[in-house]
């Protein structure tokens, strides 16, 4: 791969390209000159469009610079016939002709726009974003350049801090990626994503209703622009193509994807998994009904592009994103890799714009190239695994069926169906039952009492585990004890058992002393339904609310049936609360802020005296201490 351009130019750490390719733009770590002032750190740079001889792009070959502080949205924007451009700058979009550089010749004012996307149609349509304000919905309009009266189409909506703009190569419709930075419903802890769909003259638009929960992962436009894939769901993430009236043609099978990418003809897609995924990528042949080409390798890439001919894909490992085993890898369609560069530190690489309708795609699979000697050279020192590595399994699952709770959906396991609450904790719950705990891959828990005791196991000892079984037969002999010292009256009486009336073990104390509270029975009962209750009448006569007299214990008896002399009455504990500096005069109030002051000021003096460079107002505090100490004469307080 031989150099075309150089370009003299240091800590340049992005690097884009007019749609025609015509110019170069760079953008360069902001920096301030000698005199103070901002370093004009974008540039645009005239190519030399024969690319026949190496040349080395000097300062002369500069034709615009630009101040950009933010690396979000640093590129110009140009229209599709290289016409005019676009950028945006503080509540306003300045578009400028191509060949003036310096001259603003229209603008576009919009308090709090904060993203804009221009037209690749032939429409010169422009789409510009304004997130929520003060109680307003989010916007995004469009206009035609120059006519910035009123929009031609617009969509209002909520839960949108920030979107992806994504116009189709016509430029007559356009998709929204509305996304909240914080989820208010609990179910990610990514935020919520929304898409929407609308037209470029106003006639459609629609929200686009996705059929598996979760985060919208990629969506991107085919070249044709009659259709668009969208890569969404928890995963394995589901894959869908949709028309241009957001209804769904096709579903790829569900995987661990959250990237689609057209070919430029349109004919072949990648459904790919970067990031924290495997980086697996899947080609797929449109015109062939969706058939699966091959499945490349392309693990830690950070860019993946088609080539403007479509025949050949770009990956690239790049920094900040990996520091190490930064490289450029040019793979054919049918899943040849076909060069191989390393680079120590590599920040960006892209395709050159060209014409993809200057290359054919005819004999797409017949006429491959001879891969480059460094393709072969990287192939010899990757060892291809002799046993496909899968997931640990303990020496007792080992040689068994994998249980549908460890399948992912895409193996035949369940879908995840999130609950909307962001704790992770088997039991965690903050009000209410604690949750059950489930064991992937065990038989469903029983359902528990309130007690704790299970509905099944009563009578079912059999089911039980050894431990569980004698921890139960411990229980059962400690009640058992505990009824029988009741019973011989070596334990306290409670009000229960002195009245006669056995205490329902499964009933708490303050639930039992509720249900003292029950109201009489209805008039007009039988006599023997009332002598049948006469215990509990009792008890609440003597502890309902008609005596109005208040809860007492039973009197204690010794061994020989005396009463024991009651103990004597001890005065009631104080409970005044006091609140500080509620008490004393507004002199002794005074005094104690004067001398606090004072003991700031001799804080202040300790630390100048370390060498500590205070401010002019700590010095002026400082100045005050003759002041403070005169007050404190006045007022009667002496050291």
């Amino acid at each position: 791969m031989a150099n075309q351009t150089q370009f003299a130019s240091q800590n340049v750490f992005e690097i884009g390209f007019s749609p025609l390719g015509t110019y170069a733009i760079t953008w360069q770590r902001p920096s301030k000159s000698e005199d103070g002032e901002a370093v004009k750190n974008l540039k645009v740079w005239r190519l030399d469009k024969s690319g026949n001889t190496e040349t080395e792009s000097s300062e002369n070959d500069v034709v615009g610079r630009f101040v950009q502080k933010s690396q979000t949205g640093w590129n110009l924007q140009f229209t599709y016939d290289e016409q005019y451009f676009a950028r945006l700058v503080s509540n306003e979009i300045q578009f400028y002709r191509c060949g003036d550089w310096g001259t603003v010749w229209n603008k576009l004012h919009i308090d709090g726009i904060a993203d804009f996307s221009v037209s690749p149609g032939k429409n010169h349509a422009i789409t510009i974003f304004v997130p929520e304000r003060k109680g307003q919905p989010a916007a995004v309009k469009v206009f035609n350049v120059p006519n910035f009266g009123s929009p031609v189409s617009q969509k209002t909506f909520f839960k949108g801090d920030k979107v992806q703009l994504k116009w189709n190569q016509e430029g007559s419709s356009l998709i929204v990626l509305a996304q909240t930075e914080v989820d208010k419903s609990g179910k990610s802890y990514y935020g919520e994503t929304t898409l929407y769909l609308l037209t470029a003259d106003g006639n459609f638009d629609s929200r686009i209703d996705l059929d598996k929960d979760g985060p919208i992962h990629d969506v991107m436009w085919s070249p044709n622009s009659k259709e668009f894939g969208v890569v969404y769901g928890y995963m394995p993430a589901k894959t869908t193509i949709f028309n241009t009236r957001a209804v769904a043609t096709y579903s790829f099978a569900l995987g661990p994807r959250n990237t689609i990418i057209f070919s430029p003809h349109g004919r072949f897609v990648i459904v790919a998994g970067f990031g924290n995924l495997a980086g697996q990528m899947d080609i797929f042949d449109l015109e062939k009904n969706y058939q699966k080409l091959c499945t490349i390798e392309a693990s830690n890439a950070s860019v993946c592009e088609w080539s403007p001919d479509g025949k050949h894909i770009l990956t690239a490992t790049t920094s900040p994103r990996l520091r190490v085993d930064n490289s450029v890898r040019i793979w054919h369609v049918g899943g040849k890799l076909m060069y191989n560069e390393g680079l120590h530190e590599l920040y960006q690489v892209t395709w050159r714009p060209q014409d993809s309708a200057s290359h054919s795609l005819q004999n797409v699979f017949e006429s491959i190239p001879s891969p480059h000697p460094s393709a072969l050279a990287y192939l010899g020192t990757v060892k291809t695994p002799s046993k496909p590595a899968g997931a640990y399994r303990p020496p007792g699952a080992r040689g068994q069926v994998t249980p549908i709770a460890f399948k992912r959906e895409d193996e035949g396991g369940a879908a995840y169906v999130s609950n909307g609450s962001l704790s992770i904790g088997l039991g965690a719950s903050t009000f209410g039952k604690p949750r059950r705990r489930d064991v992937p891959g065990a038989d469903s828990a029983p359902q528990e009492w309130e007690g704790g005791t299970s509905t099944n196991a009563i009578g079912n000892d059999e089911a039980l585990s050894k431990a569980a079984l004698k921890n139960k037969k411990k229980r059962e002999a400690k009640k058992a004890k505990e009824f029988s010292e009741r019973a011989g009256g070596l334990m306290p009486v409670t009000n229960d058992s002195a009245s006669g009336v056995s205490p329902s073990p499964s009933r708490s104390p303050e639930r039992k002393d509720r249900k003292g509270h029950v109201r009489s029975p209805s008039r007009g009962q039988g006599h023997a339904r009332q002598n049948s209750h006469q215990g509990r009448k009792d008890q609440r006569h003597s502890n309902g609310p008609q005596n109005n007299k208040p809860y007492s214990t039973p009197p204690i008896v010794d061994t020989n049936g005396t009463p024991a002399p009651p103990a004597p009455s001890q005065p009631p504990p104080d409970l005044t609360v006091t609140s500080p500096g509620s008490g004393g005069n507004p002199q002794d109030k005074k005094i104690r802020a004067l001398l606090k002051k004072l003991r700031a000021i001799d804080d202040l003096k300790m630390r100048r005296a370390g060498g500590e460079k205070l401010e002019g107002t700590q010095i002026k505090k400082m100045d005050t201490e003759e002041e403070v100490r005169q007050e404190l004469e006045a007022l009667g307080w002496n050291e």
